[in-house]
C-alpha cells in the first residue's frame, strides 16, 4: 500500500490523497485551493501524478476544496468510477456550475 498527498497537506484546502493498493489507484477527493490568488496558482499546477492512470475517485463530500478540481482531472484524462453518495453527487454539480459561473466572471 502506498499513500500519496497531493493537497491539503501543507494547509486545509486543496484535498487530494492518492492510495495505491492492490494495483489499483484511488484518488480520495479532488478539492480546489481557496485562498488568495497563490491558491489560484496552485490550482494551475500539475498534479503530481497522471490522471490517467486513476481508477477510481472517491468523493467525500460536495465541499469545493474537495470536488473543485475535478474537471481539470476528467480533462486531462480522468476516465474512472467516481464514488459517492447521491446526494454528495447532485451537490457537487451545483458547487461545480457556481464555481465555474464564478470563475467566468
Amino acid at each position: 500500500m502506498k499513500l500519496e498527498f497531493h493537497g491539503a497537506d501543507q494547509n486545509v484546502t486543496g484535498s487530494c490523497h492518492l492510495l495505491e493498493v492492490a494495483g489499483k489507484k484511488l484518488l480520495i477527493d479532488c478539492g480546489l485551493y481557496q485562498g488568495g490568488r497563490e491558491m489560484d496558482e496552485e490550482n494551475s499546477e500539475p498534479f503530481g501524478f497522471d490522471p490517467a492512470s486513476i481508477d477510481y475517485l472517491l468523493l467525500t463530500h460536495a465541499h469545493l476544496d474537495h470536488c473543485g478540481r475535478i474537471p481539470l482531472l476528467v480533462k486531462q484524462g480522468f476516465a474512472g468510477e467516481i464514488i459517492s453518495t447521491s446526494a454528495s453527487c447532485e451537490l457537487a454539480r451545483v458547487v461545480l456550475l457556481d464555481s465555474a459561473h464564478l470563475q467566468e466572471d
